[in-house]
């Protein structure tokens, strides 16, 4: 019997191209396996072998989405692979969505089976995980010896056009599709079995399980907005000209602290956006726009707020992890509350 054939997706930093000042690296194509590909092609053994390695920058995916497929599709197709893998991309956000919107393309426009993995709170699970088989990994590349079995192992099952189980069998994120099944015991039975365990505060789990959503309760109103120090925190990716930062385009791994004292005006010829989620164009003529210094300013000189906070902060949402974000907001709101500033005025895109 002969092997399957497999084409394996991995992005700059697994690739050995380099790092962050690589990732814009374009698409290119590779004999055999790379990377972690080496840790997949001992697992597949005799069953399977990557025939060709696609390595492309998460920037530069990221930032020409259509452009970088319509040059990696190609190169997947002529390999003609029995299954796709992509990653594992584990919390990397802008890694995991090129993973999954890759995973995708492939599914749809060649027919081919494919699968992905990655961390729980990567946003590639959120955006893809109805259109995609993705894998559950730990949040590094630490857990890389556990991922990459699993990863080959259900390669295998795709390849072979096995049966696949369910998500809580297979280890895979749900896909909300519901399919009938026959079991031992009636629904009126297992409902009330859950009903009695969770009233002895006993495990158990349900057979339909709902959303969670993260509510955040309001703080109270600002009585006298004329006393208050106000500050300016955007994830609309404004920034100093040049970037000097250096905030990615998406999946931001950073936020920007910048002083705007004695500044009224963000102009075109001192501030820019680096957000790669939405068209620029605005935002560069007039960052105001997204981020109202101007207004502030107005509204400063006339009593209607106490003042403007010397520094603002900038991150890029698009595509940004939850973690991430977390962990930016926790930090910014420990220097705003250590300068005295007493509200925040919050902008996107």
């Amino acid at each position: 019997m002969s092997k399957l054939r497999v084409v394996h997706y991995i992005n700059q930093f697994y690739g050995g191209v380099g790092g962050e000042e690589k990732a814009d690296y374009t698409p290119e194509l590779r004999q055999g396996h790379a990377g972690p590909g080496l840790a997949l092609s001992q697992r597949f053994g005799d069953e399977a072998e990557i025939t060709a390695t696609v390595v492309c920058g998460d920037s530069y995916f990221n930032e020409h989405v259509e452009q970088a497929l319509e040059t990696i599709i190609p190169m997947i197709e002529k390999h003609k692979p029995d299954v796709f893998v992509a990653g594992p991309a584990f919390n990397a956000g802008r890694y995991g969505m090129a993973c999954a919107t890759v995973c995708k393309a492939v599914t749809g426009r060649l027919g081919i089976p494919a699968v992905t993995a990655m961390y729980g709170e990567n946003p590639g699970v959120d955006s893809f995980k109805k259109d995609v088989y993705i894998l559950k990994t730990g949040d590094s590349a630490a857990d890389m010896r556990k991922a990459a079995p699993a990863l080959a192992a259900f390669a295998l099952k795709l390849g072979k056009k096995e049966e696949i189980g369910s998500a809580e069998s297979e280890g895979y994120f749900p896909r909300g599709i519901r399919k009938n099944v026959f079991v031992e015991q009636r629904g009126s039975k297992r409902a009330v079995d859950m009903l009695l365990k969770k009233i002895r505060g006993q495990p158990f789990q349900t057979e339909y399980p709902m959303p969670v959503f993260d509510n955040v309760a309001p703080n109270p109103a600002v009585k006298n907005m004329a006393k208050v120090k106000v500050a300016l925190v955007t994830s609309g990716g404004i920034v100093p000209s040049n970037n000097p930062d250096k905030i990615e385009s998406s999946s931001a791994s950073k936020f920007g602290k910048y002083d705007i004292e004695g500044c009224a005006d963000l102009t075109s010829a001192a501030y820019e956006t680096a957000h790669g989620g939405y068209d620029p164009v605005y935002a560069n003529q007039d960052a105001d726009r997204v981020l109202p210094v101007d207004v502030l300013r107005d509204l400063e000189k006339e009593g209607v707020i106490g003042s403007l906070h010397r520094y603002y902060y900038s991150t890029v949402g698009n595509g940004t992890s939850v973690a991430s974000a977390k962990a930016f907001a926790q930090r910014i709101a420990g220097e705003l509350h250590g300068d005295g500033v007493q509200a925040v005025i919050l902008t996107s895109t």
